[in-house]
């Protein structure tokens, strides 16, 4: 049995705990914050498990990982639709569908009928949307609290409201996300080659609706030049609408001219968002590295895991399996991800 301290309560930190206190390990998850998720920029993501639309953003290699992370989700203790996802356009728009139908696979054109068939609320709204069935979605926020209801039944410990040095341990896993931007870049300088670890922050902007007189079923994106973005239903009729990507490191709170772009999206989408009742407005950063990839950085005992992007809930297992099979078995991190 090892010790190992895990420092940061976002999902990769999760799953990281999670993980090893599974496999038998003394883990001990420590958390800046004094609440759970309080600042954890998971609490924000859409938690789409979204391989292939995702790879519109990524490198194509990334696809089996994150077909391995899939059924890894599959084999935890959260909960998951795969419903799969649809992305839809403007007529005023179409050159979008066709350009990312273009850039992905694992996807068919999809008509009115079908369209329907599948949303009914959205019958007669597109003429055409591009379907991928093989993906699915999640709640991150009930998913990360049954991920800390199963670490604790494996004894895990969390210390929450941690803001000194992390005590001794075999490993430290270090989940820290833009946090340890300094630590990442001093580790950089010091080594001969130039490994790109260097993390810029990239804004997420997002609102959560409750809307009980609308009735969606998976992950709705919709295509747009300047601003494309997704609804994502979660449970008791609510609804997170957030934006895809703003390169942006502004920490502030959500702009009005965000939520407008947002909330006009939605309204796109149906009609019916124009009654829903706003429950939550809300920005944050996500670490990203130049790839748009995470990373496993090796320092002897302290191991980074870093620059999910938008790709937290979607690898946060596999990512969590690499780390656990190098420090027991020695296997080498995937290439992809060193």
């Amino acid at each position: 049995m090892l010790k190992i301290n895990v420092i940061g309560a976002g999902i990769l930190g999760l799953w990281q705990a999670y993980r090893f206190a599974k496999a038998g390990h003394q883990v001990h998850l420590f958390e800046k914050s004094e609440t759970l998720f309080e600042t954890a920029s998971s609490r924000l993501a859409g938690a789409m498990l979204a391989p292939f639309c995702e790879s519109e953003a990524s490198q194509r290699d990334l696809i089996p990982h994150a077909l391995k992370s899939l059924e890894l989700w599959a084999e935890g203790p959260c909960e998951f639709e795969t419903n799969g996802t649809l992305i839809v356009a403007p007529p005023r728009d179409r050159v979008e569908l066709t350009s990312f139908a273009k850039r992905t696979i694992e996807h068919r054109l999809i008509k009115t009928d079908e369209i329907a068939q599948l949303e009914p609320a959205l019958e007669g709204r597109f003429t055409e949307a591009l379907y991928f069935e093989k993906e699915g979605h999640l709640a991150p926020r009930p998913a990360m609290k049954a991920l800390i209801a199963e670490f604790k039944e494996l004894n895990g410990k969390i210390t929450l409201g941690f803001n000194g040095k992390v005590p001794k341990a075999d490993y430290l896993i270090d989940t820290r996300g833009m946090g340890a931007k300094s630590e990442l870049k001093s580790l950089e300088n010091n080594q001969s080659d130039n490994l790109n670890r260097a993390l810029r922050p990239v804004r997420g902007e997002m609102i959560v609706v409750h809307s009980p007189g609308l009735k969606l079923s998976r992950p709705i994106r919709l295509l747009h030049p300047r601003m494309p973005s997704y609804i994502v239903p979660w449970p008791d009729d609510h609804y997170m609408i957030g934006a895809t990507v703003i390169e942006s490191d502004d920490e502030g709170p959500i702009t009005l001219r965000a939520g407008l772009e947002l909330l006009g999206s939605a309204f796109t989408v149906h009609p019916a968002f124009g009654e829903a009742k706003i429950i939550e407005l809300n920005a944050g950063s996500r670490p990203s590295f130049f790839n748009n990839l995470p990373k496993i950085v090796l320092d002897g005992d302290h191991i980074f895991v870093n620059g999910a992007y938008r790709h937290g809930f979607l690898l946060a297992p596999l990512l969590a399996e690499l780390v656990l099979a190098h420090i027991e078995n020695g296997e080498p991190i995937e290439g992809l991800f060193k």
